[in-house]
């Protein structure tokens, strides 16, 4: 049996901007719960969680790590998660297996804009939230001006359950045992306002301390905690995981006042019914209950194969128990049944609700895949994170012929170890395009490709997947006819051309009459037309958005065959195409960018000297806004060093398919006088 129960785990994601700390942090705890002897550093690349060697030449978190420690009796399982945008896809996945989110804030910087999306995203989870404000010793820092811009950015919610004291080398708590004095502010107006904001979500107790003028401070416990569940209470600590100021004293608050699996709020599941409706499903962390477990985390390690890293929800997982994989009828035997403490592995015989595990050499358990001991559970999900769509693009190919194989099977690794690398096959340019959330993860994941892999590759800027319709409708013709002594071919086909809406797609219409096209042929006549639709003939790029009707043609009793109407269906759009009024269509994308407001008009200037179009700013808070506009995909190229650059690297935008628009006159010259006809044959 486990040496703990599950109201005393507690499970913690560490997140927040890149530089603010959290590995360190990480590193702190860990050592002054005795877990580790002595802290590691990324300078010398030796600490726990950083331990892949990417991540000390990089000197920062590219791969949530999982850890653990025990503190006053309590275990806490700890998840360290990379800061940069850029690797966003393994920290989001941490909000699924936590109950807290420690949301860390380098003293230096400020509120950065992981920061405050962070914030957001463990909101729209239900997360119990905590702000850490670390590197309180540094210099050049305003504490007071960051405790105000953190309350005015987040809500009179954030109250300080500790305060700096001695320039910074020890913190006073304001909570437990309010006693001393602090570098700025009073520790006893920062008790008094914690216990006014706690005692808001219980109106008995706020009864009685209205009547009374004071509370015990374990009367506070349970309200404090329905306070953080409800977003009531955001609570701020303040450390220096150099110094270990204020680190033992976190330990105490993670203790003492997180959420255990049993006290924060429920995972959020969906059941769907024998019908195919959808209901909320609430699991219970009771250790004897059925299974109900996620995968949020798949490793591809060179020596261990694929590691599948899970949380418990509810019920045991045991060793050489039978799990079920989601809506997999076939179940599998849980062999080794693994902790992870960093990169070590450590076999244990049981995990309960709150624990983390792994289970290796599984290819069924992919992300988000819900484990389960009972087919009862067979149609239960976790609700999705909605991940930011991964734009940036290169086209990729291997270098060397025969290794087509082995970057498909490299490439699918990757997209498994991270749901914001995304594989997009383009068939008019007949490029694989690789997609990440900027330069800096395109740039490791080839560096990924090369090192643990070998594999070598080539790449190249995407090509913009322009296409091509009409503006006018016209007929078009073909006779196929071929005489080669024995059967001949024959076909003769007269079809009209017709422009549809934006995003019409293609419509085909048989209006033939009398049979002077035998039915068992006009298949062949769509297919003939369908094939042409592949490179249209002003700039060789597909047609889109056109209705074609059929009207008319002649066939022979002996030598009309397939191949002679899929010839003459072909060669009789081109030839409706030519007369159609062509033009060439160009993707247009939908932009949001999060900056700081002070960079608001030069980046609306360089957004629209980039033909794109501002739809509206809005300001999301203190010198943060926020502008949504429209742009051709073709002119944001080069535009994610561009935006680091006008907003010194404090700048973020998302990315989404609007709409195909025309492209300007000079543009559609250059792309049909680059493009060569392939001549039909006769």
């Amino acid at each position: 049996m486990s040496s703990y129960s599950v109201e005393h785990i507690r499970t913690v994601a560490l997140v927040g901007h890149g530089d603010s700390g959290k590995t360190l942090l990480a590193e702190a705890l860990l050592q002054h719960s005795g877990a580790i002897a002595s802290m590691g550093s990324l300078e010398r690349g030796d600490t726990l969680c950083d331990s892949d060697p990417m991540e000390r030449e990089y000197h920062h978190s590219l791969a949530a790590a999982l850890v653990h420690l025990e503190h006053e009796g309590t275990r806490i399982n700890l998840i360290d998660t990379p800061g940069y945008p850029d690797f966003i896809g393994h920290a989001l996945p941490a909000l699924g297996a936590v109950e807290t989110a420690l949301v860390v804030v380098n003293a230096q910087n400020g509120i950065e804009l992981t920061t405050r999306r962070m914030m957001g995203w463990a909101a729209d989870r239900g997360l119990c939230r905590m702000l850490v404000v670390n590197r309180i010793d540094a210099e050049r820092v305003d504490l007071p001006v960051l405790l105000a811009d953190l309350r005015e950015a987040f809500g009179k919610e954030v109250l300080p359950l500790n305060l700096p004291a001695e320039g910074g080398t020890r913190v006073v708590d304001c909570f437990f045992a309010p006693d001393g004095d602090s570098d700025f502010s009073s520790v006893a107006e920062a008790h008094q306002a914690l216990v006014d904001q706690v005692v808001e979500v219980d109106e008995e107790l706020m009864a009685h301390y209205l009547e009374e003028g004071e509370v015990a401070p374990e009367a506070l416990h349970a309200p404090f905690e329905r306070a953080l569940r409800e977003g009531h209470l955001i609570p701020l600590c303040f450390v220096s995981a150099r110094t270990g100021a204020g680190v033992t004293e976190l330990l105490d608050v993670l203790a003492r006042l997180a959420p255990s699996p049993a006290e924060g709020n429920p995972p959020l599941f969906v059941r769907t019914d024998d019908s195919g409706a959808v209901h909320d499903f609430r699991s219970s962390p009771e250790p004897e209950a059925h299974v109900l477990a996620h995968v949020f985390k798949v490793v591809i390690d060179p020596f261990v194969g694929r590691l599948a890293v899970f949380r418990v929800h509810q019920g045991t997982v045991r060793r050489e128990m039978q799990l079920f994989a989601g809506d997999g009828r076939k179940a599998f035997k849980v062999g080794h049944l693994l902790r992870l403490q960093g990169k070590k592995h450590e076999e244990v015989p049981q995990l309960i609700p709150g624990d983390f595990g792994a289970l290796t050499k599984i290819e069924e358990l992919d992300y988000g895949v819900v484990l389960h001991d009972s087919h009862d559970e067979d149609h239960i999900r976790l609700k999705p994170l909605n991940f930011p769509t991964p734009m940036q693009g290169l086209a990729i190919e291997a270098s060397r012929r025969g290794d087509e194989q082995r970057l498909a099977e490299v490439l699918q690794r990757l997209q498994a170890e991270d749901p914001c690398v995304r594989l997009d096959y383009n068939a008019s340019t007949q490029e694989t395009v690789l997609r990440g959330m900027g330069e800096l993860h395109l740039r490791y994941l080839l560096e990924r490709m090369a090192g643990q892999y070998k594999l070598e590759v080539q790449t190249r800027t995407p090509s913009v997947p322009y296409r091509e319709t009409a503006t006018r409708a016209a007929e078009g013709h073909s006779r196929h006819k071929k005489q080669t002594g024995g059967a001949g071919q024959f076909g003769e086909v007269f079809l009209r051309v017709e422009p549809l809406p934006r995003g019409g797609g293609f419509e085909f219409v048989d209006a033939v009459k009398g049979g002077v096209i035998p039915g068992q042929f006009i298949p062949s006549v769509e297919k003939g037309v369908r094939s042409a639709l592949s490179a249209g003939p002003l700039a060789g790029f597909p047609v889109a958005d056109v209705k074609v009707t059929v009207f008319d043609g002649k066939s022979h009793s002996v030598d009309s065959k397939d191949i002679a109407f899929q010839a003459a269906g072909r060669k009789a759009m081109l030839d409706a195409l030519r007369n159609a009024g062509g033009i060439v269509l160009e993707p247009v994308v939908s932009i949001e960018v999060t900056a700081p407001d002070t960079r608001l008009g030069d980046i609306t200037a360089d957004l629209t000297g980039r033909r794109g179009q501002v739809l509206g700013t809005e300001s999301l808070s203190a010198n943060v806004a926020l502008i949504r506009g429209q742009v051709p995909l073709a002119e944001l190229d080069g535009y994610a060093n561009r935006l680091k650059s006008i907003t010194a690297g404090q700048g973020l935008y998302d990315l989404s398919p609007s709409h195909y628009n025309a492209v300007p006159q000079d543009i559609q010259q250059r792309l049909a006088s680059g493009y060569k006809a392939v001549p039909e044959d006769d």
